[in-house]
């Protein structure tokens, strides 16, 4: 019997795993990094806040549209240098650079516990380009951080990168999982003392001496996901409780267990979820997903039998589809296909033979 994985490759593009920048790993540890890199022409400035990506003013309304161009907003180097020491709730954290005829640095700065005067509204609202010499007649001190989060307008990640660049899209993805890791985790895991920023924003140090000021760094949860196919090439999707939106449906995923390696978790959280039974498994690629901290690892399996009985609580429906069939319950709008930015969307349209 012909096998469909025969033919399967691993995914060429992934749309969160497209990023080029050096990170610079050799250069944390200094801890005059940020400061000196800030100073220099040509550093990018850019912000998160409680999960969401600054960009300019005006270009929230841009998600609706499928082919809109967006961008990060960003502030100038010289000034946020000047702010940062005076501001310790912002987080600063150093992306890295990009090489060419000359180093372009990237800064990020986690801006969620920035309290923002609610007086002004929108008139004191204006793109990021507005940031110029004019704003240093007053403390700037006082206001840039506050400033940049009423002036920006606020996307989600998901938004925002089907409509931006694989460079833009990198910095995101970075400074979303290292922001959502400090919320998360503001005290030692190990003797509950408080943690400080540690590393240009890359670890964190537990503040207490009788833990040797403990470094710590984030841990990366492995996710797996996994496309399945029955002897006639049908693919198996499925609508989970936990969506909010009712015609939404994916494939099966899951968190790997301690002790698993990846094709048991594959096998594991589709038997659970849908009583199919997996056998060969391929891998497709992977791909990071910032919420929280995880990784993504894609891969495509035969199904051995194709009797489906949902778990009913973490899954309330699972069925078998043709392509015609799929492209019948899309068109009539009977179901919804996951994001552009998921690899789930992408590891649909690698079975489905074309983009949906």
């Amino acid at each position: 019997m012909f096998s469909s994985l025969a033919l399967t490759q691993v995914l060429p593009y992934l749309p969160l795993a497209q990023g080029d920048i050096d990170y610079g790993v050799d250069r944390r540890a200094d801890p005059r990094l940020i400061g000196n890199v800030l100073r220099e022409a040509g550093t990018s400035v850019v912000l998160t806040r409680a999960g969401l990506l600054a960009v300019p003013f005006g270009q929230c309304a841009l998600v609706r549209q499928s082919a809109a161009h967006m961008r990060l907003a960003t502030l100038p180097g010289a000034y946020v240098a000047d702010a940062l020491p005076h501001h310790p709730e912002v987080k600063a954290i150093y992306l890295g650079a990009y090489h060419g005829a000359q180093s372009q640095h990237v800064v990020a700065l986690d801006v969620s516990d920035v309290v923002v005067d609610p007086v002004g509204g929108d008139d004191a609202r204006r793109v990021d380009d507005a940031f110029d010499e004019a704003d240093t007649a007053h403390d700037v001190h006082d206001s840039i951080f506050a400033s940049a989060v009423a002036r920006f307008d606020w996307v989600d990640l998901r938004g925002f990168a089907p409509r931006a660049s694989a460079r833009e899209i990198g910095q995101a993805t970075t400074m979303l999982a290292l922001s959502n890791w400090y919320a998360y985790q503001r005290h030692c895991p190990h003797c509950g003392y408080p943690v400080e920023q540690a590393m240009s924003g890359w670890a964190q140090r537990c503040t207490n001496a009788e833990d040797d000021f403990r470094v710590l760094f984030p841990r990366v949860e492995p996710a797996v996901i996994m496309t399945v196919v029955d002897a006639q090439d049908r693919l198996l999707i499925q609508h989970n409780r936990a969506w909010k939106n009712p015609l939404m449906y994916s494939v099966s995923a899951g968190f790997v267990e301690a002790g698993e390696n990846l094709e048991h978790a594959c096998r594991r959280e589709t038997f659970e979820e849908t009583g199919v039974r997996v056998g060969e498994v391929k891998y497709l690629g992977s791909q990071p997903w910032p919420y929280k901290i995880s990784l993504m690892m894609g891969f495509k399996g035969q199904a051995l039998n194709t009797d489906v009985h949902v778990d009913g609580e973490e899954v309330s429906d699972a069925r078998w589809v043709t392509r015609d069939e799929y492209t019948e319950l899309l068109v009539t709008g009977q179901i919804e296909v996951p994001g552009k930015a998921t690899i789930a969307r992408v590891m649909i349209e690698e079975w489905y033979g074309r983009e949906i």
